[in-house]
């Protein structure tokens, strides 16, 4: 080989742009089969990627896209470069669909059979889901997220995880765990994590936030829609702008092609969903994908507004004293003259499962104060029961329902707690009224009060600095049935308690007051 032939191999080897161009074969949108020219955005990503390279010797990168962009097939093309040049290397695809497994795989044995002679690898046996280079000792398999022994017990050099958003949450965090004990924090290894947006909450959401935070190791790389150049659309004379249009032509640059783009689609599939598949930019992503029941940006903005908390309490002896680890939490002190509403969502007190909380609200429906943890339904009765007298007498609303209804008795029956919420049952055949304990949660009284939570958020009736509770709000959705709940994997305690609360707030009620001549006066 002369020298003009090595420096070529050289290079081939070394830099994924050049071997791209001449090595690799894509099918297009038009069906033809040409070599693989990077685009911008694929362009841009494989920047980011060579210069964490150089920083750090190996990759870690997470990557928001728009739709169409092909950064799929350019993350598949440089797993496909980096096993093929390089021995003993283990390269892991994962994605969320069969169909979409067996599309990447598809895509990789394109690039293999296509590949020119001089520098395509010997290949032991292919399978549906593996090739193996034998001379090489090197191997690229896919599997599909969802099964309990992706990766378990091997070790993987190189992994590209496709479409995060979308596997299964309940195996979601088994699978990732499993995947990234594999790959080995050493250099020349490589995680490529990439999807489109999925709500504000799950694995890919936590990840993307950790990366734009810097805590978790991984660099974060957005590409919004409009840096492709085929996302344009021609138009007769010049546009009138919406005041969105205005908005994004003044921090974007647009042109009267991109917005008419733009205008296009929305007219085909709606706003939210472009924004979810077009995104401007990552919160947009995030914020208009899901089903949240509350406002997305809302509750965003209040994160960010938050303040810390002020006291942190634990139940000692029957009495709150100030401890850096205690579940109740407080944004303020305790006014003498206030009056409060505490609201209350009962779990078993397992570790691990649902939480038990209460929330606290002032008369003007300030959230000033929280309770959470694992405690059983009668101990949670000595919370409340404390809550209340340490909150002036403060009116209770408590659930009801399973393991609420032992919280609900103690607290009433058997501590005789006088401000406590009670409704009033009528037999309609002997006209008998019973009382019931707390507030029963069914299917007509729950939507009740998340959307008189909703109204008063939309409203801006009720301020909280509770970003624990105000995170849950964010993965509070509305089901394809159209149920309410908490996202897979997601907790709702926090929502539920602090609905009850606005709801026994929007009650009006005073507190019994008493004075030395009160009963004399009364007889």
């Amino acid at each position: 080989m002369n020298q003009k032939a090595k420096k070529i191999r050289k290079k081939l080897r070394d830099e994924f742009g050049f071997y791209s161009q001449n090595a690799l074969k894509i099918r297009t949108k038009d069906g033809d089969v040409t070599n693989l020219q990077l685009n911008f955005a694929q362009q841009q990503l494989l920047n980011a990627v060579e210069e964490q390279y150089a920083k750090e010797g190996k990759i870690r990168v997470i990557i928001l896209k728009a739709r169409q962009m092909g950064l799929s097939t350019m993350v598949g093309g440089w797993l496909y470069w980096w096993l093929s040049q390089r021995r003993a290397q283990r390269g892991l695809v994962v994605t969320h669909h069969a169909d979409s497994t067996r599309a990447l795989f598809d895509m990789t044995r394109r690039y293999h059979e296509n590949c020119p002679e001089p520098i395509k690898p010997h290949t032991k046996y292919s399978s549906r889901r593996e090739l193996n280079f034998d001379v090489l000792d090197s191997s690229y398999v896919v599997a599909t997220a969802g099964g309990e022994s992706v990766a378990r017990g091997e070790t993987v050099t190189v992994a590209h995880l496709s479409e995060l958003a979308f596997w299964s949450p309940s195996t979601a965090e088994e699978n990732f765990n499993a995947i990234m004990q594999a790959v080995p924090n050493r250099k020349n290894t490589a995680v490529f994590i990439e999807s489109t947006a999925n709500g504000v909450s799950g694995k890919f959401y936590d990840l993307w936030r950790g990366a734009v935070e810097g805590t978790n190791g991984f660099i974060p790389v957005f590409l919004p829609w409009f840096i492709q150049d085929e996302y344009m659309e021609e138009t007769a004379g010049s546009l009138e702008y919406t005041p969105d249009e205005e908005k994004l032509k003044d921090n974007f640059d647009l042109t009267d092609h991109q917005l008419a783009f733009r205008r296009k689609k929305i007219a085909q599939n709606g706003i939210d969903l472009f924004k979810q598949e077009y995104p401007s930019d990552a919160d947009e992503a995030f914020l208009t994908s899901g089903r949240p029941i509350f406002n997305p940006e809302q509750l965003v903005d209040m994160i960010d507004e938050a303040e810390p908390h002020t006291h942190r309490l634990a139940l000692e002896d029957d009495e709150w004293k100030p401890h850096p680890r205690g579940e109740l939490v407080l944004w303020g002190d305790v006014d003498p003259s206030e009056t409060y509403t505490i609201g209350a969502d009962v779990a078993m007190g397992i570790r691990g499962g649902d939480y038990s909380v209460a929330q606290v609200l002032d008369s003007k429906k300030r959230h000033v104060a929280s309770f959470r943890g694992h405690v059983h339904p009668d101990y949670f009765a000595d919370i409340l029961l404390r809550m209340g007298e340490f909150f002036n007498n403060a009116y209770v609303i408590c659930e009801s329902n399973s393991h609420g209804l032992l919280t609900c008795t103690r607290l009433y029956k058997d501590y005789n707690y006088t401000n406590f919420h009670t409704e009033i049952s009528v037999d309609k055949i002997s006209d008998k009224e019973t009382i019931k304990l707390g507030f029963a949660t069914t299917s007509k009284s729950k939507p009740l009060i998340i959307n008189e939570l909703r109204a008063t958020l939309r409203e801006r009736e009720l301020q909280s600095n509770d970003q624990i509770t105000l995170r849950e709000m964010l993965t509070y959705i509305e089901t394809e049935t159209g149920g309410m709940e908490a996202e897979a994997g997601c907790h709702d305690d926090c929502v539920m308690s602090l609905a009850l609360a606005n709801y026994g707030h929007q009650q009006g009620w005073e507190p019994v007051q008493t004075y030395d001549d009160y009963y004399s006066e009364a007889i």
